[in-house]
């Protein structure tokens, strides 16, 4: 935060200060807070937040809007980072690597290497849902590491987007088509009304029994009962998670969709490096500097 102080007049959350945050505050920088109606109607000063990272659905940004105060996320800084997380569950899940590991450590096995089985990635066909700034690292990866044939279904890009130009791919217009053809399936869109569960049984069903689901974006988009059905009746090879519905998730809450078959769940780390937490919260205070510097602000 010293990059912080050396711009700003900071008050730290720890603060007994930051309890009056709603009266005094004219820019607050926020990770992983809530901003509601309430907060807002209580905060007459306030003009914008500092959002480190993407996503936006923990702040009511429609009472920000009717509000005036803007909010400034870092999209596209964690890309890389979460692509790699995206990379990662992949081959954990395709060579089944947690699982094997855990007989060796936790149940003493002496596994035979003629036991095991597993999935090459090289040259199969990545199916992308949502192709934006982590879509795209996540389309150049799987493209460079293992020749993978990319297959992307995104609503609301435009044609042509000049950022896709130099990805190989094919775009396809439903989800359906990419379930059907995808041995990987990634999810890369944010968390609406329209993506809640928006892969449940039905769509589980198009997938191939060979197939991995992948989901780093977030938890509520992937019908978390239907996962543990789709395993159970071993409709697909496995699932790697990074987002789960409840967050942090717990052994109590999670025990069943973690033993239903061949997954592997992780607590929402895939931006947890030294390097994107700095860039991101960096990129979070340069964007409420640029804007209680320019002529827009109002003191």
């Amino acid at each position: 935060m010293k990059y912080a102080e050396s711009l700003f007049d900071c008050v730290h959350y720890d603060s007994p200060q930051a309890r009056k945050w709603r009266i005094h505050a004219t820019a607050i920088l926020v990770k992983d807070y809530y901003i509601t109606r309430s907060d807002l109607e209580l905060a007459p000063m306030l003009q914008i937040i500092g959002k480190q990272g993407v996503g936006i659905e923990k702040i009511d940004d429609v009472a920000c809007a009717e509000h005036n105060v803007k909010i400034f996320n870092t999209p596209g800084v964690n890309a890389g980072a979460v692509a790699e997380m995206t990379l990662a569950l992949t081959l954990s899940v395709a060579r089944k690597i947690p699982d094997i590991w855990m007989r060796q450590l936790g149940k003493g096995e002496a596994i035979r290497k003629e036991t095991c089985t597993g999935l090459l990635l090289t040259g199969k066909t990545i199916g992308i849902v949502g192709m934006g700034n982590i879509g795209q690292a996540v389309a150049k990866m799987f493209n460079a590491a293992f020749a993978a044939k990319i297959v992307v279904y995104d609503n609301y890009m435009p044609e042509n987007p000049p950022s896709w130009k130099d990805i190989p791919h094919t775009r396809v217009r439903s989800l359906e088509q990419v379930l059907t053809v995808g041995d990987v399936v990634t999810v890369h869109v944010p968390l609406t009304k329209e993506t809640t569960n928006m892969i449940s049984y039905d769509q589980f069903a198009l997938m191939k029994e060979t197939s991995i689901l992948i989901n780093t974006a977030r938890g509520g988009i992937v019908d978390e009962l239907a996962l543990i059905k789709i395993l159970r009746d071993g409709k697909i090879w496995g699932a790697g998670l990074d987002c789960h519905e409840q967050e942090p998730p717990t052994k109590e809450k999670y025990e069943e969709l973690w033993t239903s078959g061949n997954i592997v769940g992780m607590p929402h780390i895939s931006a947890a490096t030294d390097e994107t937490q700095i860039a991101t919260i960096n990129a979070a205070i340069d964007g409420v500097f640029r804007f209680v510097t320019s002529p827009s602000f109002s003191t």
